[in-house]
């Protein structure tokens, strides 16, 4: 199970090319940060990775890759439905009891700080907590890829960190993931760095 990039690039219309010509291998069991100023394509890399774009050139390789989950850095939830709820979906997609569903969903949320609002309507979270929410959620997809955009960018030092705990947590479990930050303790705690600022012409 891998991603691979072959000579990929993109950009649009007439203006220069986000990035070029990239090569590079994600493997199952790390994690790797894409890095770089704002309006270098992190965001848009990760969409080329999980398919929903076609690079300008080159081409993306998943092998054995057949479930993939993203978090997105504007979190979106359904405003009624309990914190809990949402974290609980794909478990019960996957055949679990709800009783057992919910169990495992608790121990998802506890891992990222989010036991105690697990009753709360996702229209009542704070930016934060609705990020670390979805997170949480991805996780309990059992995803092989996990694509993640600026994690803790809404959240304190404390808190971040415990984001950065259940990113290392899924990652022992053979997941590959992918995060784009600007946070150098994010940046820190994954074990490969993809900076690309050094992909522009």
């Amino acid at each position: 199970m891998r991603v691979r990039l072959e000579h990929v690039g993109c950009g649009f219309d007439a203006l220069p090319p986000l990035f070029e010509d990239l090569n590079y291998d994600f493997r199952p069991g790390d994690k790797y940060a894409l890095t770089g100023p704002s309006g270098s394509g992190k965001s848009t890399l990760l969409s080329i990775i999980a398919g929903w774009m076609e690079p300008t050139s080159g081409r993306v390789a998943r092998d054995g890759i057949n479930r993939i989950s993203w978090v997105f850095q504007n979190p979106h939830g359904v405003g009624p439905r309990s914190a809990l709820d949402h974290v609980a979906l794909p478990l019960l997609a996957q055949g679990l009891r709800r009783t057992d569903a919910e169990a495992k969903a608790l121990a998802l949320m506890d891992s990222v700080d989010l036991g105690s609002i697990a009753h709360r309507p996702f229209r009542q979270l704070s930016g934060g907590e609705a990020q670390r929410l979805l997170l949480a959620r991805a996780i309990a997809a059992d995803p092989q890829l996990l694509l993640v955009d600026e994690p803790t960018a809404q959240l304190d030092r404390h808190t971040g960190e415990s984001v950065n705990s259940a990113l290392e947590a899924i990652s022992a479990r053979g997941t590959i993931i992918i995060v784009a930050t600007h946070d150098p303790a994010t940046r820190e705690a994954c074990t490969h760095v993809l900076d690309l600022g050094k992909h522009r012409k």
